[in-house]
């Protein structure tokens, strides 16, 4: 009895809290549609319901709030009140009331000594002021209509009772107009998160099974189809557990209109809020976890950006300022942007406010850029605000914002134009437990090194080393179209005192990383194959270290640490903007010269692609090719990938089907297409060229490197059948051995 008195409290629970949550988005909602019947309907059903459970437990305070609470909701749902502004305020401290009173719940068992008092009888006397209202309203209609109606009374009284016996059978209907509801419920099933954890644990542990079992059998012919089983399998189970951790934003955009409305009310402005790609999913840990950066943002905003309703008056702007919350997915990435129409962050502002608290020194605010200034913003112990108050001045927030999204592998930006208004955008991993990484080496160590920030790959040839790689005192430096990229070398990192001059020696493998800002580049020893990796934590004592974000186990057993692009750039002393630019004649030109391309090889010619298209290159073995028909195709991230093999690179060997072959991954319009490639040779600036004699641009041809280059056509790849595409089961067929 016991056990199942438990279950019915936590089920009890669980139902208050998403109806409370459902609640407070309806009465923001209410405040601007104070006439919307099913706003109405929703909260009153919210409260009824924790109040009709509430008598069945005995929580006597719960159920004697609540039950003051819908009579009041009962008039406005009868139209007898109008959800004017102090009301919604008062069902708003109605909702407070009651989540303070379940929390206590869920913490002790009890109900608490809090009695509620004073918000009960605010309640009770709005619900006896508006009855006396409406009888007095019907008491006066009445005795003015008596005189002459009085002989019709029996018929009214009549057709009254028989209105309400035909609407007592309308409420059984009610069910049958519901019934989708009750389906869905019918089809879902609460799970606890700790047992999603531990299933995601077990996926994690499988991963790594698999990713050491493909290389031990991949020398093995007779395994190759079992491990391909396998590893479909795994990214199948991988993908379907992810899903079921995945929640979508609207849970945690639901609360910002409440906040946004009572620090409006605060602070004496005027504010609505815009939401989009509510829809989109996030891992319940990393929802819960931007929770607090996204309330920060969106406290400042409202703080430091929404100018008072005078001051937008002046400034030919609507008094009430507009703050827009939007959601999307990029990749692997949610990009969440918080976005205000106020006043915009003053440069100058910025620059005197770091100067005058000691956060960065003046000969270096001299050499900053605008958009190095703005990043200032994110410091600890930086604020604009004028004084102190209960909501800004004391430099905490930001830095906070940056902390917490960076804590989880994500990244802060923010842009802002004076007098038009400031963006914050973060950058969200879509899960933690496990993510792409390439593996690297340095002194006979393998580390992984997460691909989120990595944005280019360079090899120099150990010929070149010393002609490459220039030096401004002990500070190495890579000239990367058009600007020097610092370097960082990994070795050196590791062990500080090693001698000088090793590094010459030896081929250079530069990973080009932007990390918060931070552009540089990571030399290592040797690259090794992408691999899915398993994020382990790591333990105190490495966490100490300052450059390991977690740890992994690889493919071949090894156990290899992550590191931590943001934190090997403060190690190091490499700051925001710290690459430095060509001369300004060279700036210029490479301006002028057009865009950036990617340089692959393709059936022994070389070939460019748009790198602004370019998602990510692949290299896999030609068992992960399968068809569709005729087709190719690629398993890419749970979603099909035709394949363009304009080279023929896919049938040189079909009896060799672990052979290595190269996929550049690229955006055509809103698609994606993956080409086949022989090699990647270079990132370089294409110049455009014109016909001879006119002012007529060649299309499709471009000049890098001093050779007239043709461009991939991206939009010539063929897209995939709708009516193919939609069973992916059915679509996939396996390459025939």
């Amino acid at each position: 009895m016991g056990e199942a008195m438990d279950e019915l409290m936590r089920e009890f629970l669980i139902e208050s809290q998403e109806g409370l949550d459902r609640m407070e988005h309806c009465l923001t909602e209410l405040e601007e549609r104070p006439q919307d019947t099913a706003l109405l309907a929703d909260i009153f059903r919210s409260v009824h319901t924790i109040k009709g459970t509430t008598g069945f437990l005995g929580f006597k305070k719960l159920e004697r709030l609540a039950h003051s609470g819908e009579n009041v909701l009962g008039l406005l749902r009868e139209g007898k009140m109008v959800a004017e502004p102090p009301v919604i305020t008062l069902l708003l401290q109605l909702l407070d009331g009651l989540r303070s009173i379940l929390k206590t719940i869920e913490a002790t068992e009890q109900e608490g000594e809090a009695t509620h008092a004073e918000l009960t009888g605010k309640l009770d006397m709005l619900f006896a002021s508006c009855e006396e209202r409406s009888e007095h309203r019907q008491s006066v209609k009445k005795h003015a209509v008596v005189a002459k109606t009085e002989p019709v009374i029996e018929v009214t009284a009549a057709i009254a009772t028989s209105v309400e016996e035909e609407s007592a059978p309308a409420e059984a209907q009610q069910p049958s107009r519901g019934r989708p509801a009750v389906q869905a419920a019918e089809s879902t099933l609460r799970v606890d998160v700790t047992l999603l954890n531990r299933m995601m644990n077990l996926v994690g542990e499988l991963v790594l099974t698999r990713n050491q079992v493909l290389q031990q059998t991949s020398a093995d012919p007779n395994m190759t189809v079992l491990s391909r089983r396998l590893d479909m399998v795994t990214a199948d189970l991988r993908e379907s557990v992810m899903k079921a951790r995945m929640q979508p934003v609207s849970n945690i955009f639901s609360k910002m209109p409440r906040i946004v409305r009572d620090l409006a009310q605060s602070l004496g402005k005027r504010a609505r809020v815009q939401m989009e790609g509510q829809e989109t999913e996030l891992d319940k840990s990393l929802l819960e976890a931007i929770k607090d950066p996204l309330t920060h943002a969106v406290r400042n905003s409202l703080d430091h950006g929404i100018e008072m309703p005078e001051s937008r008056r002046d400034a030919s702007k609507d008094p009430e300022g507009i703050l827009k919350l939007k959601a999307s997915q990029e990749g692997s990435h949610v990009l969440i942007e918080i976005s205000d129409d106020g006043a915009g962050i003053s440069v100058d502002k910025v620059r005197a406010k770091a100067l005058e608290r000691g956060l960065v020194k003046p000969d270096r605010v001299a050499l900053m850029s605008e958009r190095e200034l703005m990043q200032l913003i994110f410091l600890p112990g930086f604020s604009t605000a004028a004084a102190v108050t209960n909501v800004s001045g004391r430099g905490v927030g930001m830095d906070v914002v940056r902390t917490n999204v960076e804590k989880i592998g994500g990244k802060v930006e923010l842009d802002s134009r004076v007098g038009k208004g400031t963006t914050v955008r973060m950058r969200i991993p879509l899960t933690l437990a496990i993510i792409p990484a390439l593996i690297v080496r340095s002194m006979h160590q393998s580390f992984a090194l997460p691909q989120g920030a990595l944005s280019e790959l360079v090899h120099i040839a150990k010929d070149d080393v010393k002609g490459t790689i220039e030096w401004i005192e002990d500070a190495p430096l890579y000239r990367l179209r058009g600007k020097l990229l610092p370097l960082i070398y990994l070795d050196r990192l590791l062990i500080p005192d090693m001698p000088k001059g090793e590094e010459l020696e030896r081929d250079n493998f530069i990973a080009v990383l932007n990390a918060d800002g931070r552009e540089f580049g990571l030399v290592v020893d040797g690259l090794a194959d992408p691999e899915e990796i398993v994020v382990k934590p790591l333990s105190a004592v490495l966490k100490g270290i300052g450059m390991y974000s977690g740890a992994t186990v690889l493919g071949n057993g090894e156990l290899a640490l992550i590191l931590d692009p943001g934190a090997i750039a403060i190690k190091a002393g490499i700051n925001m903007g710290d690459e430095q630019k060509l001369d300004e004649q060279e700036v210029v030109t490479d301006s002028i010269s057009g865009m950036d391309y990617l340089l692959v090889e393709v059936a022994q010619r070389q070939a460019a692609v748009p790198l602004a298209d370019v998602i990510r290159i692949e290299q896999l073995p030609y068992s992960r090719i399968e068809y569709v028909g005729y087709r190719a195709v690629l398993n890419f991230d749970g979603q099909l990938l035709p394949v363009e093999d304009a080279g023929g690179l896919l049938n040189a060997d079909d009896s060799d089907i672990e052979r290595p072959i190269i996929v550049v991954v690229c955006r055509e319009g809103s698609r994606h297409v993956g080409i086949v490639v022989s090699h990647v040779l270079d990132v370089t600036s294409g110049k455009k060229l014109f016909e001879a004699g006119s002012e007529q641009r060649a299309d499709g041809v471009t000049l890098l490197k001093n050779r007239v280059t043709g461009l991939v056509d991206l939009g010539a790849v063929p897209a995939l059948p709708v009516d193919v595409t939609s069973d992916e089961n059915e679509a996939i067929a396996f390459v025939e051995e």
